[in-house]
């Protein structure tokens, strides 16, 4: 599902969209970057963001906010915290002290892991995965992995801006996500 789609019901959804930034060759030549730190940058904007995922997830019994380094590390604590969740972060490699367990996974640009605390999820809890976007889908089907092995239920994703041409939603394998913003 996609809040753009529908932006014309809600004018945050426009705000949010105007308020960020694209930055051209990074991070390799011939990239164009969607780059949140404007949208940071504005109070109103990011409240915004933060506000239509707490209204989407309210009620929805989600005992877990996955985070993706880094930039769900921005928007996952406050809507755990909006939600009455915990906050789990999905770390790059060797950046958590003990136990972990770890994925890796493909980017548009590259390859890359993510790791989490062994024991920081229950089976059976209801998990939402938050990161800043979605491209080629590499990163978040790597953090559904590392949840459903722990045992959670991964409930849905939701990411500020979707890439649609690169079609990570379609490597998902059906699991519902969330997006505000679309781009190219």
């Amino acid at each position: 599902m996609s809040a753009w789609k529908d932006r014309e019901n809600d004018p945050r959804i426009d705000g949010i969209a105007s308020s960020m930034r694209v930055i051209s060759d990074f991070p390799k030549p011939g990239f164009k970057f969607k780059d949140i730190t404007t949208l940071l940058l504005n109070p109103e904007a990011f409240k915004n963001t933060v506000d239509l995922f707490v209204e989407r997830y309210t009620g929805k019994e989600i005992s877990v906010v996955a985070g993706v380094e880094a930039r769900g590390f921005i928007f996952g604590p406050p809507i755990a915290l909006a939600i009455g969740a915990k906050f789990v972060p999905l770390r790059k490699p060797k950046k958590l002290p003990g136990a972990v367990i770890s994925e890796k996974y493909v980017l548009e640009y590259g390859s890359d892991c993510l790791e989490m605390h062994i024991g920081a999820v229950e089976a059976g809890e209801r998990a939402l995965v938050v990161d800043d976007l979605i491209a080629t889908g590499g990163t978040l089907c790597a953090a559904i992995k590392l949840l459903e092995h722990a045992g959670a239920q991964v409930v849905e994703c939701a990411c500020v801006i979707e890439v649609p041409h690169l079609k990570g939603r379609e490597k998902l394998n059906g699991k519902p996500l969330y997006v505000l913003v679309e781009t190219e």
